[in-house]
């Protein structure tokens, strides 16, 4: 019987000496390309040579690319786009190279030791068919129906795209258990000083408002940062959240399979429900409430978990009193809903749900983009601000179902291999479980899918976890309970 590869299945290695052969020539070829241009900025120059040794460093050794993604996509993610690259945002631009420094050394294996054809699984199908559905689809409608084609519309079209390439990358670039623990404890370094900077800023301490403001400023409205929320350095109070409950829950893994370094974890898990408050969304903290009940669910420790969260939280709600304040004042209206609530329900009945709902429109969808180019209280977009609805704008029933069948079948699989091992395979598994288990939740109230920063850890996380399903176990390796 032949046996068929998985997804993450790395032929024999090729020798090291070839890799650094390509590797060297990538920069070879993207230093006389950067020579022939004539009037290239040094700084223009500089940038290309690093982009280059970035690439042949990846081609090198893969890992080092989903590393430096963990580590420096929530800390450069709210970097708005064409700020410091021209067209992307720079975590755009640093997906992109690592991207492409896998490919040469896909290349390279391809020439060397040949090179196998992966094989698809359940939760790559739903991702493909989200994308499919959120881009192909509705953009093909909109052709139809004799709509024009925006670049917005082209730039919604690819974010389940992005989520899709970041998960391929972590499948092809991890190939065992002690890079996978790598992984872990690079996220949440960088969770980390995204919880600092949040509960700084939301504080209005050290000036951290201040600083954030040159590229950190959220749609470049630098009065967002004076408003006690954190969006810190994914600049979205959201995202902040998410990336904080997302490390929870690998904080909680880690304690959850035994770990020795339980005090740090402890005090790590203490920032990130700090973290979470800090935002000053109401969401983020349904969120940590949801994500603490599936952790207790899927570890089987619900009272450990709480005793540890609990705490940890109201501590919180003590210290960051201005940031509560603030949020519990915005109930204080005629219709008992915050002002940012009511903000949110006038705008999906005025713009969005009248369009979404006529001519059959939710069927297919209207438009890829989610937001509505308007000058409103001095805002040039409105967005979207309701998962589900932004879901069927953009690709109408087949999306929204997709959605659901992507929950369904990797909470499932997340669920099985968290419970079927302990080592640092099941942590990712636990984080994702919880994680995915809070997207669900959290999607009724806003578009938490593609969150910039957040959702590029959701999705490495995922795939670090389905690797495990097709790895060794790992319940009696030596680094299991490290």
């Amino acid at each position: 019987m032949l046996n068929r590869a998985p997804l993450n299945w790395a032929p024999p290695s090729p020798s090291p000496a070839l890799l650094l052969l390509g590797g060297a020539a990538g920069v070879v070829l993207a230093t006389i390309a950067l020579s022939a241009l004539a009037m290239v900025p040094p700084p223009l120059a500089l940038a290309g040579v690093a982009a280059a040794a970035l690439i042949a460093a990846v081609c090198a050794h893969p890992p080092l690319g989903a590393y430096a993604l963990l580590l420096a996509t929530p800390l450069i993610a709210g970097i708005d786009r064409g700020v410091a690259v021209p067209f992307l945002r720079p975590s755009e631009a640093l997906t992109l190279l690592v991207g492409l420094g896998l490919l040469l050394n896909g290349c390279v294996r391809l020439v060397t030791v040949g090179v196998r054809a992966p094989r698809l699984r359940a939760v790559d199908a739903t991702i493909v068919l989200m994308a499919v559905t959120g881009s192909v689809l509705p953009l093909l409608w909109m052709l139809a129906r004799g709509n024009q084609i925006t670049g917005d519309d082209f730039q919604y079209s690819l974010l389940l795209w992005k989520c899709y390439g970041i998960y391929l990358i972590f499948r092809m670039a991890i190939r065992n258990e002690r890079q996978v623990r790598r992984c872990l404890v690079l996220a949440m370094v960088s969770a980390s000083i995204v919880g600092i900077v949040a509960i700084l800023q939301s504080l209005e301490l050290f000036g951290v408002p201040g600083l954030l403001s040159r590229y950190y400023a959220p749609f470049g409205e630098a009065k967002d940062l004076n408003v006690n929320r954190g969006t810190s350095t994914v600049a979205s109070s959201f995202a902040v959240a998410d990336l904080m409950v997302i490390n929870l829950g690998i904080a909680v893994g880690l304690l959850a399979r035994g770990s020795r370094h339980r005090l740090v974890l402890v005090m790590a898990l203490a920032l990130f429900v700090f973290g979470t408050i800090a935002s000053g969304q109401f969401s983020g903290v349904i969120g940590l409430i949801v994500a603490v009940m599936a952790l207790g669910l899927i570890t089987g420790r619900a009272w450990r978990v709480a005793a540890a969260s609990v705490p940890a939280a109201v501590l919180a709600l003590l210290l960051l009193k201005p940031v509560v304040d603030r949020r519990l004042s915005g109930f204080a209206t005629l219709s008992g809903l915050p002002v940012g609530w009511q903000g949110r329900l006038d705008n999906l009945r005025t713009y969005f749900w009248p369009e979404l709902f006529s001519h059959y429109h939710y069927v297919l969808g209207v438009r890829p983009a989610a937001r509505i180019d308007l000058f409103v209280n001095g805002n040039e977009f409105i967005w979207i601000e309701s998962g589900h609805t932004a879901l069927l704008w953009t690709g109408g029933i087949p999306l929204l179902l997709a959605f659901f069948a992507f929950l369904w079948v990797s909470i499932r699989t997340t669920a099985r291999i968290a419970r079927a091992r302990t080592d640092a395979y099941g942590v990712a598994a636990i984080a994702s479980f919880a994680s995915l288990v809070v997207l669900a939740v959290l999607t009724t109230f806003d578009p938490h899918l593609t969150t910039r920063g957040s959702s590029d850890v959701l999705f490495a996380l995922l795939a670090l976890a389905c690797a495990g399903s097709h790895q060794p176990d790992g319940t009696h390796h030596p680094s299991a309970r490290r």
